[in-house]
């Protein structure tokens, strides 16, 4: 049995006393006896029994369900900021109460409600607006796991120091070692939307999808217990969005961070709505080795190309080398000159002929 549905039963209790009562009233008003009006008492109440089956859900559930969506859309550290606000200024009204209760009636009555609220609205709104000096004085105060400060306050920290991450880039897996290295400085947010569609893949008929979702699982799992990555799932949810992408670009919009993706479509739809991404397969381009024409390098022919003669061999980051009159050279080491370097949607492709002389 829900709680809504017995609240439902109370409320119909209670709607249905009040009704008796009112046609009570009505009875007496009217001039008629209590014994004569039994119709009417009965109409009455089953009136408010049923006016308070239907609308205690409105006056109970269905905001407090309504409140708690809110609330879990606010950022931690604004909540933090204005709680500890408000609590500041309610504590000084306390203060000033005392000499306030001291002035003649009705001062003394209507002032301290006053001023509980002045300085109450004043402390929450102070608080909220500072929240950044806030957190970085939790920072400068809270030690984290390696002896550094600020891990609760990061967790909670000011908004551009997320980071939200996407299915497709934790089950790439790249990410757990690009963190590692410290190009990624900000708290890596994990939705809890995001991590059930990871354990949906995991849990999958088709062999592929379960293999990436339970790949995914475990470089989560491993970037959790990694005291350098910082890592923090999140129950932030937008409620009136069912897609996990759609629900990814809102969540950023309101948390004002990039999304972390390879997803080429979301990356796209991302920047359309101005939110920043931080795309892996981008940064993978633009670290590879840069070779300008007619600079020499020595490589490894391991396949044919596509056209007669064409040799290709591929450089420790994966950029493919086609060399003209290579083929011969296929299994052998050796110099080779470039001639050309293209960069296309699929990455970085170099062309080269054999360097006779360093051969």
């Amino acid at each position: 049995m829900s709680v809504e549905f017995i609240l439902r039963l109370v409320g119909m209790v209670g709607f249905g006393l009040g009704g008796l009562l009112v046609g009570q009233e009505l009875v007496r008003a009217g001039g008629i006896g209590l014994e004569n009006g039994v119709g009417s008492l009965l109409v009455t109440t089953l009136v408010g029994a049923l006016t308070g089956f239907v609308v205690t859900p409105f006056l109970t559930t269905r905001p407090f369900n309504g409140f708690q969506r809110r609330l879990r859309q606010v950022p931690a550290i604004d909540l933090v900021a204005g709680v500890t606000g408000l609590a500041l200024g309610l504590l000084f009204a306390a203060l000033i109460s005392l000499p306030l209760s001291l002035l003649p009636s009705p001062f003394r009555e209507i002032l301290p409600f006053i001023s509980a609220v002045v300085f109450g609205l004043l402390g929450l709104t102070t608080l909220i607006a500072r929240r950044r000096d806030l957190a970085g004085l939790l920072a400068a105060r809270v030690p984290t796991r390696s002896g550094e400060p600020g891990s609760i306050a990061a967790a909670a920290a000011v908004d551009e120091r997320f980071v939200l991450l996407d299915t497709s880039v934790i089950i790439d897996g790249r990410i757990a070692d690009i963190s590692r290295t410290g190009f990624i400085n900000n708290i890596m947010l994990v939705p809890r939307f995001v991590l059930n569609e990871l354990q949906h893949i995991a849990d999958s008929s088709d062999a592929l999808r379960r293999n990436r979702g339970r790949r995914g699982l475990d470089i989560l799992n491993r970037m959790q217990k990694d005291t350098i990555v910082r890592v923090r799932i999140t129950d932030m949810d937008v409620e009136d969005v069912r897609e996990v992408d759609d629900k990814l670009i809102a969540l950023a919009k309101r948390l004002k961070c990039p999304v972390l993706t390879n997803d080429y479509n979301l990356n796209r739809v991302a920047e359309i709505q101005g939110v920043n991404v931080l795309n892996v397969n981008e940064l993978a381009n633009a670290v590879r080795m840069v070779f300008l024409p007619g600079e020499s390098m020595r490589i490894e022919i391991i396949q044919e190309g596509k056209e007669v003669g064409q040799g290709v061999a591929y450089l420790d980051d994966g950029t493919m080398i086609v060399v003209e009159e290579g083929r011969r050279y296929i299994g052998s080491t050796i110099s080779v000159t470039v001639t050309k370097v293209l960069q296309t949607a699929a990455g970085r492709m170099i062309f080269a002929r054999p360097d006779l002389s360093g051969n």
